[in-house]
């Protein structure tokens, strides 16, 4: 998708074949619209509420505020009503696979609690793709966990915790040398074939839900990929990659492809019947592509990326194919304002159920009682009626963020908009590294250091700098996205007065709508998410304290108590404890800290010109928490550390020398030769 104009370009377009395919045989949405990061869209998608109803920042997932028992969590608040249980309510089998991020905190939070029957998933914005641990390259965060644990889960009837065949899928790994056994695209891939396969049409419908953990970073994907890129790229008559980063993305596009392909080609051939003759495939993305190192992405020909409020941010690639698209709809383009937000209520027109939430609106009389933040009702619209009548039928103001609204085709944005630019077709190259080496970004904007803001500049404005961020004031910037879909045209500083009357409109009524932001106190970072992953064999999970809590697992390793722990579980768990009660001085030496070793850090995220042989991020290599979370702490606390260091010394010289100490002959004899020999 997108466009290309020139030769290399058009060569290096080759990765997505089979999506190429739907999209061409289906209905193209052209104004397709999410938040500009992941987690809130992901919230919407599911529960049918714009992202700033729902979910509006990406919260670490293990955060918690006990005072607020229905939205003090990560994600959507527990009484919301999500896709999975309105389709389940319509009689269709539920199943997801994939990247979650919308809640792990209570076992209503988890895909099962959400409707889904069957699931193997992750909860965090993303984990390795070999080992599943949650780390600094994946997430951008260290947690209060220390990004110790590993991340893959699957909940259904019968099982419910950790993926308990995943160490053994990685020591296979390790034996064979083979990199995609414990590929968690391939594991995910695996699954979703098998419930495909296994599903019977004629008993239920089916729903599946398959969320992507590509193209998210880390940038990991097996060598036979990137091998396979370079050769489609040299047969199209391009040169090679000049960029690693731009080949990994790539080569990760092509596998997500691939899966797409496989998962068709499984509804074509299920042993029941062709499925694909009766399916609608949705296919979307939750936010732009990352402009930052080390996304390696390029949205061009639009500006900016995700986390800024343009285009390049919000505006993403969706499309709607399958046997079940009317015929005459096939091959066409839909130019309404789809919201992501519409999918929910759409998906339940389609199914025949009512996309009311019954559930919050009771939860509601008792928040108003508490004091509590009340649940917005759902915002989505169903789309199915306007694409098949060519009509758009969002007309109202739309509302983008904190920083934006819509009223098409006109759209205003305020504030600082990060990553302001518009790159070019071949994004990144040598030049963007060059360029990044040299400290000139563009750096990435939400490192989080137990859920507190890092910032990689020192002041707001060399932060802006090496975010590539534009200062549309308070007043904002205003485009028309008709005349000027590429927003290189700020209206607001043009002389027609319709243009100022409008942006004063606009920047009212954007003013407006951020008083009905839902904003509740999802509290901080708990040490409770570790101490249930310690009892659960080291896996992520739900974790709040409450009477379904621990009895919602169905693992073997489960342990009922921390105090059954082995030594080093139980001292680790103080340790946490203890840095959760001094949160501000790891931040504060993070803040001093990361600043000072970026260069170092951005060295790995990319290398010009790389060499046929050259991969990403292999399996078991060393990563940045290995030595930066260490020395975070050491920092932080250095005046403890002296003093464990100097207990140690006094312990080791004392067990070398304690003798001597108690030794009266020895003493007195030394005694007596000081004597004589200052005699």
């Amino acid at each position: 998708f997108g466009v290309t104009s020139s030769a290399q370009a058009m060569a290096e377009a080759v990765t997505t074949p089979n999506l190429d395919s739907l999209a061409d045989e289906g209905i193209l949405l052209t104004h397709h619209i999410a938040y500009k990061i992941c987690a809130p869209s992901r919230s919407a998608l599911q529960s049918g509420r714009l992202p700033v109803h729902v979910n509006w920042g990406n919260t670490a997932p293990t955060a918690h505020n006990p005072e607020d028992p229905v939205s003090g969590y990560a994600g959507i608040p527990r009484n919301m009503t999500t896709m999975g249980t309105k389709l389940k309510e319509a009689g269709y089998r539920t199943h997801f696979y994939g990247k979650w991020d919308v809640g792990i905190a209570t076992p209503e939070h988890t895909p099962l609690g959400r409707g889904y029957e069957e699931s193997l998933f992750f909860y965090h914005h993303a984990n390795n793709y070999y080992s599943s641990g949650v780390e600094l390259e994946a997430t951008g965060e260290v947690n209060v966990c220390l990004n110790r644990f590993v991340d893959l889960s699957e909940a259904n009837s019968t099982h419910r915790g950790g993926y308990e065949p995943l160490a053994d899928l990685q020591a296979e790994a390790a034996r064979t040398g083979n990199d995609e056994i414990a590929y968690v695209e391939n594991i995910f891939r695996d699954r979703a074939l098998a419930a495909i396969k296994a599903h019977d049409p004629t008993e239920a419908p089916l729903f599946l839900s398959y969320s992507f953990h590509l193209l998210h970073t880390p940038m990991q994907v097996p060598q036979r990929y990137l091998e396979m890129v370079d050769s489609r790229v040299e047969k199209a008559g391009g040169k090679r990659y000049d960029s690693q980063g731009r080949r990994l993305y790539a080569a990760m596009t092509y596998f997500l492809d691939e899966v797409v392909g496989d998962m068709v080609a499984g509804f074509k051939s299920n042993p029941k019947g062709n499925m694909w003759s009766n399916t609608i495939c949705i296919f979307l993305s939750d936010n732009g592509g990352p402009m930052y190192y080390p996304g390696a992405s390029s949205n061009y020909p639009h500006r900016g990326g995700k986390y800024s409020d343009w285009d390049g941010g919000v505006k993403t690639v969706a499309f709607m194919s399958g046997g079940a698209i009317p015929p005459a709809k096939r091959g066409s383009t839909f130019d309404g304002i789809v919201s992501i937000a519409d999918w929910y209520t759409t998906l339940c027109e389609l199914a025949g159920v009512d996309p009311t939430d019954h559930a919050a609106a009771e939860a509601n009389t008792w928040l108003e009682e508490q004091g509590l933040p009340v649940l917005p009702p759902v915002d989505g619209i169903s789309q199915w009626e306007y694409m098949m009548a060519g009509t758009n039928g969002r007309t109202e103001d739309l509302h983008l963020s904190e920083k934006s609204v819509l009223r098409w085709p006109y759209k205003l944005l305020i504030g600082e908009q990060p990553y302001s630019a518009w790159t070019g077709e071949l994004f990144p190259n040598c030049s963007t590294r060059a360029h990044f080496m040299a400290y000139n970004g563009p750096m990435f904007l939400d490192t989080r250091v137990f859920g507190e803001e890092v910032h990689f500049g020192g002041t707001p404005k060399e932060q802006g700098r090496l975010t590539w961020s534009h200062d549309c004031g308070d007043a904002g910037c205003l485009v028309n996205l008709v005349d000027d879909p590429t927003e290189h045209v700020d209206l607001a500083l043009g002389a027609d007065p319709t243009h100022s009357k409008l942006r004063a409109e606009l920047r009212a009524r954007l003013d407006e709508l951020n008083t009905k932001i839902f904003k509740p106190n999802r509290g901080e970072d708990s040490v409770s998410a570790c101490e249930m992953a310690l009892s659960n064999g080291g896996f992520y999970g739900p974790f709040v304290e409450h009477a379904d809590s621990k009895a919602w697992y169905t693992t073997e390793f489960m342990v009922e108590s921390t105090e059954y722990l082995p030594w080093h579980g139980r001292y680790f768990l103080k340790l946490l404890h203890f840095m959760a009660s001094s949160t501000d001085r790891v931040v504060t030496s993070a803040r001093w800290m990361l600043p000072k070793v970026a260069r170092f850090i951005t060295f790995k995220f990319d290398k010009c010109n790389p060499p046929p042989s050259a991969t990403g991020i292999t399996a078991g290599a060393p990563n940045l928490d290995m030595v930066l979370i260490p020395t975070m702490v050491v920092i932080g606390f250095w005046q403890e550390v002296m003093v464990f260091l100097g207990s140690l010394a006094t312990m080791y010289w004392l067990w070398t020398n304690g003798t001597r100490l108690v030794d009266k002959e020895a003493r007195a004899a030394k005694k007596a030769k000081r004597k004589d020999k200052k005699a």
